[in-house]
This record gives structure tokens, C-alpha cells and sequence, in this order.
């Protein structure tokens, strides 16, 4: 199942929620944890990975970035 992340509109809250479906029906069963309205809008999520093998920010021009790039290519 996949995992959202939503908006109290009443409150301001910010949540999760687990549903079977992104269909019309699933998302108006959403309802806040904290005030129980189901004045809700669902929002991007931030991604929860990272592509490349290096951290703490990009690359140096030139320098290879790690993981399959610094070979030359995917295998």
C-alpha cells in the first residue's frame, strides 16, 4: 500500500496516510489525526533517496560522482 502525505486544511497539520488506492473514494476517507476533519489535501512527498554516491551536495566539475558514473556507464 502505498503511503501519502497530506494537509489539514482546518488545523494545518501535516500527516501520512496509508491507502489501497489513490482513487476519488480512498482519498475522501482521509480524515486528520489531530482534529478528525476530512478537509485534507494531499501533498508531494520529498524523495527518500538519493541517486549518485556522494553526499553533501553536488559533485565538482570533473570529478566523478560515485556509484556506476564513476565506471564509465550502467551495468
Amino acid at each position: 500500500m502505498p503511503l501519502y502525505d497530506f494537509r489539514c486544511k482546518q488545523c494545518n497539520k501535516p500527516f501520512e496516510a496509508l491507502l489501497s488506492s489513490s482513487s476519488e473514494a480512498a482519498l475522501a476517507e482521509v480524515r486528520c489525526p489531530k482534529c478528525g476533519s476530512s478537509d485534507v489535501v494531499k501533498t508531494i512527498s520529498a524523495a527518500s533517496f538519493r541517486i549518485g554516491g556522494t553526499s553533501g551536495g553536488p559533485a565538482p566539475i570533473g570529478k566523478p560522482l560515485g556509484g556506476c558514473a564513476s565506471r564509465g556507464g550502467f551495468s
